[in-house]
């Protein structure tokens, strides 16, 4: 203990003056002539008790000073401990008032800056006000005498059980001398009894000052006696702990002996190769992995028949890759979760643009995560056509949370193995997919994306997508065994993101386990955003171009998305982005000062004429010619319903590649016109007089759905009365017999599709009323929306006078 007055010896090994008694002893002659004031010493960690013989060492100035000023008149000085240890220079605030009386027996000066002295601690005192701070403390002081019981038996005993105690103590603890036990037994005073053992016991220094505060010697004993039960309590629990390690150590060096032993002996006979050395780190791995119970049994087993097991044995081999496999398996290792939500956000919005709903839905996801981590989320389905991002929100989830992330495409997967793994009796047995997946991150709580389960396949080698449904289940997946490890592997921590491009294949109760989210096509105003901010960028960096080199214009754009790509998403916009690149790059590399505006001139001129030309509004308002509105995976398009009619026997025909729902709307909307032709002043005989033709063009693409109905019934009514359709009108939405307007899906896409041919008026069905907010306020400045509820408010809107 540096500069302070300490204890030169632990307490253990302190000096005891035992005299005295109880009672009736005669006064010491310290007190025959006992001084007014005393010097005071300031003590640092330590507080003495009155029957002991302390060493200490003397460094600081003005306690060498009161030493060298004090021998040569007297002997006596006080002791008070300080209540703050960091202090250098106490004053009379910083020292407790009750202290001890100390009879120096001996100094001498070890060095120049420290004094050796032996002080006898006679008496307790108490210090009335001080009379002197500088250069040393002196005060006023009074004796504390004291207070001893009457005798009785139960004091008698208590005093004895206090005695038992200690001699407990003394022999459960190693690194008290054996002095201490003959000193215990040679003290006759109950108080010096109280004190000695105070000075011993390991206690904080308030405690200790409180013991020496207290001048009862009946209270005082109590309190020992509590501390020294704890203090035999902790004896207790150390001496069993020490017992149970020397035990499995014994154990641990009996086995390492035996392992020695074996080896010495397989060198001896030649038999040695360097396995040994094998499985002893196997061992280790394996003991550091952390397996549960089940699994450490398992590799225990293992390694008891790799000792026998010759290393030329091809199950030798086996049992290495397994019990590898099994050590570097995350049994414990988890991932830190980081549950920044506008960190998520922001990770969001830079790798996706636009699908608003679907990362609402993900934050939401994320938050419940956030409150309740431990909690069993829903496994989610990623719903969507190609090339829209759904794989990439899963990366963007990851590294929000801060985890790993594991990409497992299913697609195809015919064989169930490769969900639960293959039996170890099989040559080359591997793990399952997932198992792999999760040794590859080494955390037990990744992002693991299931790419394509609407294409998992089945045949003689099991079902895949029943083997998911174990996985997939957060009630079950605790428990997950594959069969090469033929133990339980806990997934329930991971998080399941799944992707599909069509619900319908998927399995029934595989979709059950699942919250599908929608991802819907993007439009022409969200992709050219996405290759503005994205795809040009990217491009650029693939191909060696600077910005100044290549520089795309917004018709270019727009040029290059409509008419020479029609998708979903915006994979093939990003290879055709590339395609110009290529060529811009084709010319730098001749002249690196060019700089080329990609134009929708420069773009046909590149890439051709046009691929893809989209579907326009009729030119001019004709009888029997409709704007439908239909929803594709590539967008909203407009398509021309036409119906002409010609001398026959009544009969409907439908053509256009048109699918069985859409016929099934024509026969619904001739059905309703024929119903009602007397309101809609058609002449009955027309019926059977005509035949009549429904086309919607292209004929090459197919195309169905139900919300062509009112189109058609409108087509329908033109064709027989004679009346002209408005050109600037589109409609969807489907009819039933009672003349109805049904709710349709996509009305967001179908905006767009017509404001984009030129149409500026939609009708649409009234159900779908709530669905306006959805379609972008750039197209609803632009188009007039109508709903209606009958198909005779369709009619009023839409055709002419004659």
């Amino acid at each position: 203990m540096e500069d302070i007055e300490r204890m030169l010896s632990d307490s253990s090994g302190e000096i005891i003056d035992i005299s005295g008694s109880d009672r009736d002893a005669e006064p010491p002659e310290w007190r025959k002539d006992m001084p007014s004031t005393i010097p005071i010493m300031p003590l640092r960690g330590v507080v003495l008790f009155p029957g002991t013989v302390a060493p200490l060492t003397v460094e600081r100035p003005a306690s060498q000073q009161l030493l060298e000023e004090l021998l040569p008149t007297g002997r006596l000085l006080g002791l008070c401990t300080q209540k703050d240890d960091s202090i250098d220079v106490p004053g009379p605030g910083d020292l407790y008032h009750v202290g001890v009386l100390g009879n120096v027996l001996r100094m001498m000066r070890q060095d120049s800056d420290h004094l050796l002295v032996l002080i006898q601690i006679v008496e307790r005192i108490e210090i009335k006000s001080f009379t002197q701070d500088t250069p040393y403390l002196r005060a006023e002081f009074s004796i504390l005498e004291n207070i001893f019981p009457k005798e009785s038996d139960q004091w008698n005993a208590k005093i004895a059980n206090l005695r038992e105690s200690a001699d407990e103590f003394i022999d459960a603890t190693p690194h008290i001398p054996d002095e201490a036990n003959h000193a215990l037994h040679a003290i006759e005073s109950s108080a010096i009894l109280t004190d000695f053992l105070a000075t011993n016991l390991s206690m904080e220094i308030d405690e200790k000052q409180a013991l020496l505060d207290d001048v009862s010697v009946e209270s005082r004993a109590d309190s020992i006696q509590a501390s020294l039960n704890n203090h035999l309590h902790i004896a207790d629990l150390q001496q069993k702990l020490r017992d149970d390690v020397e035990d499995e150590f014994s154990d641990a060096q009996r086995r390492a002996y035996l392992r020695e032993q074996l080896r010495a002996i397989q060198r001896e006979l030649g038999e040695g190769d360097g396995s040994e050395e094998q499985v002893e780190d196997l061992r280790e791995r394996i003991d550091a992995a952390g397996l549960p119970e089940v699994a450490l049994e398992a590799a225990e087993r293992e390694l008891k028949r790799l000792d026998v097991i010759p290393p030329a044995s091809p199950e030798h081999s086996v049992i290495v890759t397994y019990l590898e496999t099994l050590a570097e398996l995350p049994w414990e290792k988890l991932s830190d979760d980081n549950h920044d939500l506008e960190r998520a956000q922001e990770i969001l919005d830079r790798d996706h643009y636009g699908l608003d709903k679907v990362k609402k839905r993900l934050i939401e996801y994320l938050a419940v995560r956030k409150l309740n981590p431990e909690g069993r989320g829903p496994i989610i389905c990623l719903l969507g056509p190609p090339g829209v991002g759904k794989t990439s929100l899963g990366k963007s989830i990851a590294e929000a949370l801060g985890r790993e992330f594991a990409r497992i495409s299913v697609g195809g997967l015919r064989d169930e193995n490769e969900i639960r793994g293959h039996r170890r009796t099989y040559v080359g047995a591997l793990p399952g997919r997932l198992i792999h997946e999760l040794r590859r991150c080494g955390t037990r709580n990744p992002v693991i994306m299931l790419d394509e389960v609407d294409k998992i396949g089945a045949d003689f080698r099991g079902d895949p997508a029943s083997a998911l449904l174990e996985v997939l289940d957060p009630w079950q997946n605790n428990e997950f065994v594959d069969r090469y490890l033929d133990v339980p592997f806990d997934l329930s921590q991971c998080i399941f993101i799944s992707t599909a491009n069509q619900i319908d294949p998927i399995p029934a109760p595989l979709q059950d386990r699942m919250e599908v989210i929608e991802l819907p096509g993007y439009t022409l105003e969200e992709k050219h955003e996405i290759a503005k901010r994205y795809l040009v960028k990217r491009q650029l960096k693939e191909n060696g171009i600077v910005n100044r080199q290549a520089k795309f214009s917004t018709t270019g754009l727009k040029k290059l998305i409509e008419e020479y790509t029609r998708e979903a998403g915006v994979r093939n916009l990003e290879r055709e982005i590339g395609a110009l690149c290529r060529s811009v790059a084709a010319q730098v590399a001749v002249d690196e000062s060019v700089e080329i505006k990609v134009t929708p001139e420069y773009i046909e001129e590149v890439m051709g004429a046009p691929r893809y030309i989209r579907e326009s509004k009729s030119q001019a308002s004709q009888i029997g010619v409709v704007n439908g509105l239909a929803y594709t995976p590539v967008g909203g398009e407009v398509l021309n319903i036409e119906a002409v009619r010609f001398p026959g026997k009544g009969q409907l025909k439908l053509t256009g590649q048109i699918g069985d729902v859409m016929q099934e709307s024509l026969q619904a909307a001739w059905s309703l016109v024929r119903t009602r032709h007397e309101s809609l002043e058609i002449v009955w005989e027309d019926f059977g007089k005509y035949d009549i033709h429904v086309h919607v063009p292209a004929g090459a693409i197919p195309k169905d759905g139900p919300s062509a109905g009112v189109a058609m019934y409108t087509a329908l009514v033109s064709l027989f009365s004679g009346k002209r359709v408005n050109k600037d009108i589109g409609m969807t939405g489907e009819i039933n017999l009672r003349g109805e307007v049904l709710a349709i899906g996509g009305l967001k896409e179908k905006s767009l599709g017509a404001e984009h041919a030129g149409i500026r008026t939609i009708l649409i069905p009234e159900e779908n009323a709530k669905d306006i907010r959805d379609i972008p306020e750039s197209a609803k400045k632009k188009l007039k929306i109508i709903p209606v509820s009958t198909v005779d408010e369709a009619l009023e809107h839409c055709l002419l006078k004659r």
